[in-house]
């Protein structure tokens, strides 16, 4: 992830002598740290978990560490966030006897490593230690941990959510929308009479959603990459993670430790792969197509072309690199990994 401050200055377009940054062209660049901190504060401070179930009062004291880095870019009106965050909290909890006599009091804190825009879709590391390592005192920390843990990960959502958005620069997004809504249109009555009573035909495409396309060629004959591409056996050893793949039409596969889901639509043994994949951080209901087509013009050189139709350009939390993140996936952690793992470069 780059730094913040530190854009690449073949995508950043010289600023007018009026300092107007027309239509967000450039990068618009927010630092969002203290904003951050503020709103984590907010979010966690005086949080309580637990209130007296099973004698046990746990709370949340206050957000003691934000460090790290966090901002955001906008240009041409597309937010995209960027944050590598560490937090630390203080947390104290009570453990009472059936009268309501207190037994122990413990102080503890709890530690977020590492929140990241790069695993948006993934709840981070949360650690949890108490002071006092006495049978009561683990009571407590286990609870702590038990009741705490989903809790602190509700409020880290509503964080990465609100970065999705545009955090601090949201505010400055919509009132330029809200400007652009309200700029009154010239000749109002010029077009009204122009409009042309034939209806135009639609461009049939599904808004809001991408296709990439990609070639590529292997040392290797097709059928061979083919059976890589249907195997689990050899999905697991190319990607290092988990697989389930079914060889039948209609069949269901898992991939990347069930990130990936989808079923099989054609086979065509070393020549065709269709399949419908959905990834876990998309919105509900949302499926893609896959096309793979292997051609070899001659023995031992196969070339194969991905087609991925009716990708969204937004994930479930709003981020909008999943069009990329998509393409980059296919180039470096599937087809540049067969090549290397099996030797079929060129």
């Amino acid at each position: 992830m780059a730094k913040y401050g530190e854009g690449d200055k073949r995508w950043i377009v010289e600023d007018r002598p009026d300092g107007a940054n027309v239509h967000n062209w450039h990068w618009a660049e927010t630092d969002c740290l203290e904003w951050s901190r503020n709103l984590l504060s907010k979010l966690l401070n005086n949080l309580t978990i637990l209130d007296g179930e099973g004698n046990l009062f746990i709370k949340i004291n206050k957000v003691e560490k934000v460090e790290g880095e966090a901002y955001i870019n906008v240009r041409k009106g597309k937010i995209i966030p960027g944050y590598e965050l560490h937090v630390a909290l203080s947390w104290q909890g009570e453990a009472k006897d059936s009268e309501g006599n207190s037994l122990l009091k413990v102080d503890g804190s709890v530690e977020i490593p590492y929140i990241s825009d790069e695993n948006a879709d993934e709840d981070p590391e949360i650690r949890v230690t108490v002071k006092d390592e006495s049978p009561i005192g683990k009571t407590l920390k286990n609870a702590m941990f038990a009741k705490g843990k989903p809790m602190v990960e509700d409020k880290v959502r509503v964080y990465v959510q609100s970065m999705a958005k545009g955090g601090p620069a949201k505010e400055e997004l919509e009132t330029k929308k809200v400007e652009k809504k309200e700029q009154p249109v010239a000749d109002a009555s010029v077009r009204k009479v122009s409009v042309s009573p034939v209806v135009e035909k639609k461009e049939v495409r599904k808004e809001g959603f991408k296709t990439i396309s990609l070639t590529e060629k292997f040392s290797c004959r097709a059928r061979d990459l083919f059976e890589i591409l249907m195997d689990e056996n050899r999905w697991k050893g190319f990607t290092q993670s988990n697989a389930r793949i079914s060889k039948e039409v209609g069949g269901e596969f898992s991939i990347f430790d069930g990130s990936v889901t989808g079923r099989n639509l054609e086979l065509e043994e070393g020549k065709l792969i269709v399949q419908q994949w959905r990834f876990g951080n998309w919105p509900d209901g949302i499926v893609s197509k896959v096309r793979l087509t292997f051609d070899e013009p001659e023995p031992g050189i196969t070339i194969v072309k991905v087609v991925h139709t009716d990708i969204p350009e937004e994930d479930r939390y709003g981020n909008e690199t999943v069009v990329e993140n998509t393409e980059r996936g296919w180039r470096d952690l599937i087809l540049n990994k067969i090549r290397a793992v099996f030797g079929f470069g060129i």
